[in-house]
């Protein structure tokens, strides 16, 4: 049985299709936080694969995401998340009172290149790191 004292937040990135933002979020926090966050993403309406864009991007910068597959977002997925941060979802994301829900505006990387999507992940990367001082935990610099 866990603890409060011992309790590992968790967070979940929410965009329409969990191809590109939500999955770059989901990396940079993944890595970042050294495994101190459970780290959830997932779209209103999926696609069927990672943009690739966005992939490259990532590459550029150490975190690969090739692996990863855009996921359904889930009732459960939100309830089992201490912060929700969505990105561009709209009203499609269900709504728990006590969550705590960010709303990210940023750019849509689908159908871009990765000139465009590089300035959408460092926006995202720098956001992550605030998340990580406010979650009183301290980035992992690979």
């Amino acid at each position: 049985m866990s603890t409060a004292t011992d309790h590992k937040p968790s967070v979940l990135f929410v965009c329409v299709h969990n191809a590109g933002r939500s999955q770059m979020a989901a990396g940079f926090l993944t890595a970042l936080s050294g495994g101190a966050v459970e780290v959830r993403s997932a779209g209103s309406m999926p696609a069927e694969m990672i943009n690739p864009s966005a992939v490259e991007a990532m590459l550029e910068v150490g975190i690969d995401i090739r692996a990863e597959k855009p996921k359904v977002l889930t009732t459960e997925a939100v309830k089992d998340s201490d912060v929700v941060v969505t990105m561009g979802c709209g009203d499609t994301c269900p709504y728990f009172p006590g969550k705590r829900y960010e709303d990210w505006v940023l750019e849509d990387p689908a159908g871009q290149g990765v000139e465009a999507v590089r300035p959408i992940r460092d926006q995202i990367r720098t956001r992550i790191l605030g998340l990580l001082d406010e979650l009183g935990v301290t980035p992992v610099v690979g």
